[in-house]
């Protein structure tokens, strides 16, 4: 089965052409400035790659722009679009409502769309490339799977805020997470690594330009580090992570800032971007602090810090740990953020090979000593194969 898979964005849109049965990409690509210009990445074949200026002033374009690219000239890998056989969606936030991915029906757009305030800049964008893609490609089946689902085993103490209740009871105030599909990917990688399917204690670190940490039991999670959206937790690219109210009542108070505004800086300006005044690319300060930076070398430092607390605390979640798992583009890549992350965690049973850890792969692979009696691996996520296998196995039946 062909299955297009879509990530549609405020203003870009991902996208790739998988049969999730035989794990083949026939391509896959990005939409950029879309509203302003219009970019199109293509990849296609064994590694040929295209860049296309096109018009894009709006999501409907955008994906025209690339269901013409897969169909015909220099970048065509199928006929049709007939030979396109449903579409998965990448869907953000699914509250309570959605606990595994389901087929979109118009009562699914409808708890969306009321979901919504939850996730202002992703749920509407979501939601348009769902209903474009029920335009341009009509009778075509559409499976919404969602960021928050795989978060929604948590038990309700874990998830839960020490709010009054009514908070929670009139409002949907708790703590959700996100980062879901790759959370669900790598644990289940982790399992099969660890020839192991029953009693299994893993913590998986999803290090990116946003960041989160899950703690999972026996294949589900039962804490996660992102909350009500996904400025709680780890200090990530431009995002504050955990910041104390009193903090920023305070910073509001002698900035004179709405909550708006304060908010804008906790999502955009804060987080490696804000500490380090350099940039919200890791590589990029890991650069300025090899070269005498102390703002770089204290925002590297702040990151390593911060997802070693949660690490800890996750492990005192599970009662221990069987695998520690980095994953993402600074997880599967920063093997000093890697080493800091694990420096002192000798007395969890987590102890790192620096060799295994130096060595750069882009597999799977597991970075522990021999002697190290839980495991630690670097497992890249394939979060747009999780979306097609979910949309392959709702279309035809077979379920998760």
């Amino acid at each position: 089965m062909l299955v297009f898979v879509l990530n549609a964005g405020s203003s870009s849109l991902k996208y790739q052409l998988m049969n999730p049965v035989i794990k083949k990409v026939f391509a896959s690509g990005i939409c950029e400035r879309i509203g302003i210009d219009g970019v199109l990445k293509h990849e296609y074949g064994d590694g040929k790659k295209l860049v296309i200026n096109v018009p894009m002033p709006t999501h409907k374009e955008a994906i025209s722009a690339v269901l013409s690219t897969l169909t015909a000239g220099e970048g065509k890998v199928i006929d049709s679009i007939n030979d396109i056989e449903a579409i998965g969606h990448r869907t953000v936030h699914g509250g309570e409502e959605f606990a595994s991915s389901v087929l979109i029906t118009p009562d699914v757009i409808e708890t969306m769309k009321r979901l919504s305030p939850l996730a202002p800049l992703h749920n509407p964008a979501n939601i348009l490339g769902i209903e474009i893609c029920q335009e341009l490609m009509p009778g075509k089946p559409n499976v919404g799977v969602f960021d928050t689902a795989f978060h929604q085993t948590m038990p309700d103490y874990a998830y839960m805020y020490a709010l009054p209740y009514e908070m929670y009871t009139k409002h949907g105030i708790r703590k959700y997470g996100f980062h879901g599909t790759s959370h669900y990917f790598v644990s289940n990688e982790a399992r099969a690594m660890l020839e192991k399917k029953q009693n299994t204690r893993i913590v998986v670190c999803h290090l990116g330009n946003g960041s989160s940490v899950s703690a999972v039991l026996n294949g589900k999670c039962i804490d996660t580090s992102m909350g009500l959206t996904p400025i709680q937790g780890l200090m990530m690219g431009t995002r504050s992570g955990d910041v104390g109210a009193g903090a920023l009542q305070y910073m509001m108070a002698k900035e004179n800032l709405t909550i708006d505004q304060a908010l804008d800086i906790m999502n955009k300006k804060s987080g490696i971007l804000g500490v380090s005044g350099k940039s919200s690319d890791l590589r990029e300060v890991l650069e300025g602090m090899q070269n005498g930076d102390d703002r770089c070398r204290l925002a590297v430092d702040m990151v390593a810090y911060i997802i070693k607390k949660y690490v800890g605390s996750y492990v005192a979640a599970l009662d221990g740990i069987d695998a520690l798992c980095f994953t993402g583009g600074i997880g599967e890549n920063a093997a000093l953020i890697r080493e800091k992350v694990c420096a002192g965690l000798d007395s969890m049973g987590l102890v790192i090979d620096p060799v295994k850890n130096d060595r750069r792969s882009s597999a799977a692979r597991d970075i522990s000593t021999n002697g190290s009696t839980a495991r630690i691996f670097v497992i890249p996520t394939q979060e747009e194969y999780v979306i097609a296998n979910d949309t392959y196995n709702i279309v035809s039946g077979t379920g998760r």
